[in-house]
């Protein structure tokens, strides 16, 4: 999924309120380097997941026959490339509820 820069930097924001709100934690740094690592962390994963993306779109355009894009074929083979390069990612573990259908 692509995101601004600006709709990161929001949801760094939100995830920093969002974990100083939890009354158990303490935050050992200032907010804003909370906000600045989780900044980094969303960026990290964001990246990734545009690497997936790009791994199961080219392993599709490399089937023998041209796959539309869109097509119920098409969408099935994303699913499930999609999934391959998470697990390949995750060492093999399975997330439920991903984008691609476990994450």
């Amino acid at each position: 999924m692509r995101l601004s820069r600006d709709k990161i930097n929001l949801l760094s924001h939100r995830v920093a309120d969002a974990v100083a709100e939890i009354d158990e934690v303490v935050f050992k740094e200032d907010r804003n380097t909370v906000r600045l690592a989780a900044l980094e962390i969303l960026t990290k994963w964001l990246r990734k997941e545009e690497e997936i993306d790009q791994a199961a779109r080219q392993k599709i355009e490399s089937q023998v026959r041209q796959i539309p894009e869109g097509g119920e074929e098409w969408d099935i083979l994303y699913r499930r490339y999609y999934e391959e390069e998470l697990q390949i990612l995750a060492g093999g573990q399975s997330f439920p509820g991903a984008r691609g259908g476990t994450l």
